[in-house]
């Protein structure tokens, strides 16, 4: 295997806003490529994760490629999935060696409509989607089945939310900050049973773009790369009925292969959207209550659809690039009730 780094890192902090896709990723894609040294031109492949149908036409990713630059030609893929798995895909193209470096980026927007309805589409399309069932109602059944099996209280959810919230108002990039106690947050009312707002996720639009390069690359262009250590992604049944949704066994069996318990883990960035979600992850990646996780607030602080996963993996780099940690474990989730788990081991220099 070929050590691979990350570079450089760069996100959007907007809350919702009227410029299109494109013109939210451009200035992102700029910083990041001018953090990473490198001239644009220079850098070997391009790889982008966003959703089509979220942006209601066909192929337009394509012109999302207006924003990182396609001329001269590039070698370019795109995956209809969170940016995590577009920063898979370029990993894998560096290590068959194709290539010595490659520029990730991903982006969406939540803004234009109601998000928790569009989302029935991942669902499947003959039993669930034609009842439209949001996506909060969805998962207030897996956070029901939670606690009727002592899985999580809701004041561990309160506890989770708190926390987040609180984390949240040193991130410039986060839309929900507050400082506000467990207690207090119990006294809102349900949004759906058993959730409330402060359990779900805060949904923003927004763009990230990350850097990656080979070993020799890297040392030349970073004072402290950040190195994939482990790297691998599972996916559990997506009928919701023959799943147990208080366990989730594909995040588990991708931390096991990305080699999350070989060494001392500083701390986490997980993507969990709603708040009983971070306990079941804590659980999968065999991570201990004490460890810090998700101290940019995560998703339950700025959640950016199809970015929200990269986002996870940045934050964590950028925290072990700046000396605030060796080695530490970064998860994206998607799909309904975490369907779909991708875990990255990082370590620094």
């Amino acid at each position: 295997m070929r050590d691979v780094a990350i570079i450089s890192f760069a996100q959007s902090n907007i809350e919702d806003d009227i410029r299109s896709e494109v013109e939210i990723l451009q200035p992102v894609a700029a910083e990041a490529v001018k953090q990473s040294g490198m001239a644009r031109t220079d850098i070997g492949f391009t790889c982008s994760g966003s959703s089509d149908w979220l942006q209601g036409q066909p192929f337009a990713f394509v012109m999302a490629l207006d924003a990182v630059g396609s001329w001269p030609p590039i070698k370019e893929s795109h995956v209809e999935q969170d940016g995590a798995w577009a920063l898979y895909e370029a990993w894998v193209k560096i290590q068959t060696g194709e290539v010595e470096s490659a520029l990730v980026y991903s982006f969406g927007k939540t803004s234009p409509g109601d998000i928790t309805q569009v989302q029935a589409l991942q669902t499947d399309p003959y039993c669930v989607t034609p009842l439209w069932p949001d996506l909060d109602s969805i998962t207030g059944l897996q956070a029901r089945a939670c606690l009727e099996s002592g899985v999580v209280t809701e004041t561990q959810m309160a506890e989770v939310a708190s926390r987040s919230m609180r984390d949240a108002m040193n991130n410039p990039h986060a839309v929900r900050k507050a400082d506000r106690s467990p207690e207090d947050l119990l006294g809102e009312p349900y949004r759906v049973s058993p959730l409330r707002d402060h359990d779900c996720p805060a949904n923003s639009d927004g763009a990230t773009v990350m850097v990656i390069a080979s070993a020799e690359l890297a040392r030349e262009h970073s004072r402290r790369p950040v190195w994939i250590r482990g790297f691998d992604h599972r996916i559990d049944p997506p009928a919701l009925g023959v799943r147990d949704l208080t366990q989730l066994p594909s995040a588990a069996t991708a931390a096991e292969k990305a080699g999350v318990a070989k060494d001392k883990i500083d701390f986490a960035e997980v993507t969990a959207p709603y708040s009983h979600q971070e306990v079941l992850l804590r659980n999968a990646l065999g991570l201990s209550d004490d460890l810090k996780v998700n101290e940019s607030g995560g998703s339950l602080a700025a959640h950016t659809l199809m970015s929200c996963g990269l986002n996870r993996i940045g934050d964590a780099a950028m925290r072990i690039a700046a000396g605030n940690g060796d080695r530490a474990v970064a998860h994206a989730g998607q799909g309904p009730c975490l369907q779909q788990n991708l875990v990255v081991v990082l370590e620094g220099e």
